[in-house]
């Protein structure tokens, strides 16, 4: 089975998010297991474009209102990722050194996703299933169905994954005129609110619809931005598929981004190397419990809150833990984190940005991994830090909710609170500090988190069934 897969993000082409991780692993474990997978992107001018070798492999153009606008595509020649990666590159709009942040960006996807298609529309053999993901591509099932060019395209089953339902895409009505001619009955397909708006577009029009976890499914059905209503209408079409993995990128046996590789057998020595590297270059002091956070700093990770929960723990256990973050985002909320510093010198130490190396070493060094999400559709980080034996502190929520157990339940291995409030996370934190002294308990959490298999083996199976069914 033929798949191509369309993507705003893909690790190590651009990251963002967990988007890019699993776009990034996916379509490796389905090459793997006997399915040809493909990934479309665009081209943004990252250092993984300037540094590989690509071919063009296409030319076009696509009109975006009165303007019209030349495209290549590239594929990259050696095959690094293990798959077919192919870049549109639509020079003006997308040839920018990151995905997103500008005031054109509806503009740069609706002609990344036209430029898709028109590329598409020339392949003698086409694709058995198209596979959409988030907003950045939602467009496509509408425009493969409706659009009268793209009617070649019209028998080809879609599949649309939510990766954030937050982010929807909206577009007002005055930029009708970037879609390709359709049948105009049919705009009610692409509306929402009296916007154009992509998700929507996407769940009404795809085949079958995909979340990142069966928690998040069922959330989104009250609490969506607006979209609840359709999720509930569509549940026929819905299914919650749990992310995975890729263990060739996380694995504390053979990372080399890390100081001191290890496995079971000798995972406490290999994490308190790591820890004792990580304290040393953040000044924290390595006999201490480590909670750290690593991800977007917004509010739909809940960071907004940690100066009031560091207070809170520090105050209530005499600065009993260290506390080491990593992420960027908000610029009020970096602001925040950063004046933390002059208070809680001792303990306590922010990297604002992004760096994929030292997020490997804080999985490998940290003793606890906090996750206070209002939002978390899936979550990788608990699955990478259940991987490095660091033990997740998570809000139950989404995917965190499916993935991690309370050690206080039989089987557990991490520890869960209820209420996104400073309160019950600091709750839960000081639960860890009891924890910790106890070595033979951690040593037994530790190995039981290393065992669980958080590989993509059993989502590509699913996804592969799903495929299946829609032919």
């Amino acid at each position: 089975m033929e798949i191509l897969h369309i993507s705003a993000e893909c690790y190590p082409v651009a990251k963002v998010g967990g988007l890019a991780d699993v776009v990034g692993a996916l379509p490796k474990y389905q090459n793997k297991f006997g399915d040809i997978a493909k990934v479309a992107m665009p081209c943004y001018k990252t250092n993984f474009f300037e540094k590989n070798n690509f071919e063009i492999v296409h030319e076009g153009g696509v009109w975006t209102g009165d303007y019209w606008r030349h495209f290549n595509v590239f594929k990259e020649k050696d095959n690094k990722l293990g798959f077919d990666l192919y870049l549109i590159d639509i020079p003006g709009l997308l040839d920018r050194g990151k995905p997103y942040g500008f005031y054109d960006d509806q503009e740069r996807f609706t002609a990344f996703q036209k430029a898709v298609l028109n590329w598409l529309n020339s392949w003698a053999d086409l694709p058995d299933v198209v596979h959409c993901h988030d907003h950045h591509s939602g467009l496509i099932p509408f425009m493969m169905t409706q659009c009268f060019q793209y009617q070649r395209l019209k028998e080809i089953p879609t599949v649309f994954t939510i990766h954030n339902a937050q982010y929807q895409g909206w577009m007002g009505w005055d930029k009708f005129s970037w879609i390709p001619a359709f049948d105009n009955w049919k705009s009610g397909l692409l509306d929402w609110d009296n916007n154009i708006n992509s998700m929507a577009a996407g769940v009404r029009c795809a085949w079958s619809v995909t979340t990142v976890s069966c928690g998040y499914l069922e959330e989104i059905k009250s609490r969506a931005n607006g979209l609840e209503n359709l999720f509930q209408y569509e549940a026929g079409k819905c299914v919650g598929i749990v992310n995975g993995i890729d263990p060739e990128v996380w694995n504390p046996k053979t990372d080399r981004q890390i100081v001191a590789n290890y496995g079971l057998q000798d995972v406490t020595s290999g994490k308190k190397a790591n820890k004792i590297a990580l304290c040393k270059q953040f000044g924290l002091n390595p006999r201490k419990p480590l909670v750290s956070f690593i991800g977007r700093a917004v509010p739909d990770k809940g960071v907004d809150l940690l100066p009031e929960v560091i207070d809170e723990v520090c105050n209530e256990t005499d600065g009993a833990f260290n506390f080491l973050v990593l992420g960027s985002g908000n610029p009020d909320i970096e602001w925040g984190l950063k004046q933390l510093r002059k208070k809680y010198k001792d303990c306590y130490n922010v990297f604002v940005g992004y760096n994929e190396k030292l997020s490997h070493q804080i999985y490998a060094g940290t003793d606890f991994l906090l996750m206070p999400s209002r939002v978390e559709p899936c979550g990788l980080n608990q699955l990478y830090s259940l991987c490095y034996g660091s033990i997740p502190i998570v809000s139950s929520v989404g995917g965190l909710k499916d993935t991690v157990v309370d050690f206080g339940d039989k089987g557990g291995y991490g520890i869960r609170f209820l209420w996104v409030e400073p309160w019950d996370i600091s709750r839960a934190i000081i639960r860890g500090k009891e924890l910790f002294k106890n070595h033979q308990k951690m040593y037994a959490l530790r190995k039981r988190m290393m065992k669980i298999d958080c590989s993509w083996t059993k989502a590509v199976k699913e996804y592969s069934n799903l495929y299946l069914k829609l032919k």
